[in-house]
């Protein structure tokens, strides 16, 4: 089963996240990772990004949980859903260039009947998917990670009047270089 986690960062927890960057890394080291990523304003860090491959709700939570940032209070809350991999590739698969400027995160929650199952194209997403309950039976919105012109470009990539919301967040590939 798929994830989609997304650590909010608490405010001020910068230099925190930066001395726990080793602890962090050997922990995401052991496990499935479809893509991973630390959203920002600038250079400061504002959340962090974790799509990976667990067998359980239970074993997500608790991935989420024992995460040394979060452990140390770093995050000021985690947003946890089951999550579709529309495009089956990790984000070491995208065909564009991860290290290109203008990557975001986009992330469009609602209710009701789902809507942007597929998206209209694909070169520039690194990945997609829709987010679901815990059972898989509602859908709560969209996760997707995209290179884009810029913010609005990449909040375009949803139909918007179908959430409730959508947030944009600058965001980069995370991990060891």
């Amino acid at each position: 089963m798929k994830f989609f986690c997304y650590h909010r960062d608490r405010p001020g927890s910068a230099a925190l996240r930066a001395e726990l960057i080793e602890a962090h890394w050997s922990y995401m080291d052991g496990f499935e990772l479809i893509a991973r990523g630390p959203t920002l304003d600038g250079e400061t860090p504002t959340g962090s990004v974790h799509i990976v491959d667990l067998p359980d709700v239970a074993a997500v939570r608790e991935f989420a949980f024992a995460e040394p940032n979060y452990q140390a209070g770093a995050y000021r809350d985690v947003l946890i859903r089951r999550w579709d991999d529309v495009l089956g590739r990790t984000m070491w698969e995208f065909p564009g260039d991860p290290e290109a400027a203008n990557l975001y995160l986009v992330l469009g929650l609602g209710s009701g009947p789902a809507v942007d199952l597929e998206p209209s194209a694909t070169e520039s997403l690194i990945s997609y998917g829709p987010l679901w309950s815990d059972d898989g039976t509602a859908w709560l919105g969209t996760a997707a990670l995209v290179q884009a012109a810029d913010a609005d470009a990449a909040r375009g990539i949803l139909t918007a009047e179908n959430y409730a919301a959508i947030e944009v967040h600058y965001w980069q590939p995370g991990g060891r270089s």
